[in-house]
């Protein structure tokens, strides 16, 4: 399945993402999930408004300034505390969490959002859900 395409010029968007996070994470309906953390894959696809909200000139590179754009660090950190908040049960409520917590960034105008449990069955690689969340 082809994904939507995030950076776009005309719409004065850029791709920010963060691939292969992992995590261990108290998740799991399960009673045996609730005894130890497992390993969960994350990956962010994030819509970000270029500077201004228009679209940059060809050759407009922008200042080169951390504080005009979406610091992706600080987005991984956003993840790694709702991952280390608690036991949730569903991989669903994770990445909704996830979502609400780098839209409250108002220059993200959507966020794609994949939660995959990495031990779950030992005949695949993963199970998980991805989303995709706009902003107001």
């Amino acid at each position: 399945m082809e994904q939507a395409r995030i950076a776009d010029a005309v719409r004065g968007l850029r791709h920010v993402f963060i691939r292969d996070m992992i995590l261990q994470a108290s998740i799991g309906v399960y009673p045996s999930e609730h005894q130890a953390t497992q390993r969960v894959r994350i990956n962010l696809d994030m819509a970000v408004e270029d500077e201004g909200g228009r679209p940059l000139s060809r050759t407009a590179v922008g200042r080169d300034d951390l504080a005009r754009v979406v610091d992706y660090e600080a987005v991984a950190n956003k993840a790694r505390a709702i991952v280390a908040s608690g036991h949730v049960q569903l991989v669903e409520t994770l990445a909704e969490r996830i979502a609400e917590a780098i839209l409250i960034d108002t220059r993200i105008r959507s966020v794609r959002v994949r939660v995959e449990k990495l031990d779950i069955f030992a005949d695949a690689a993963s199970a998980g859900v991805e989303i995709e969340r706009r902003g107001s």
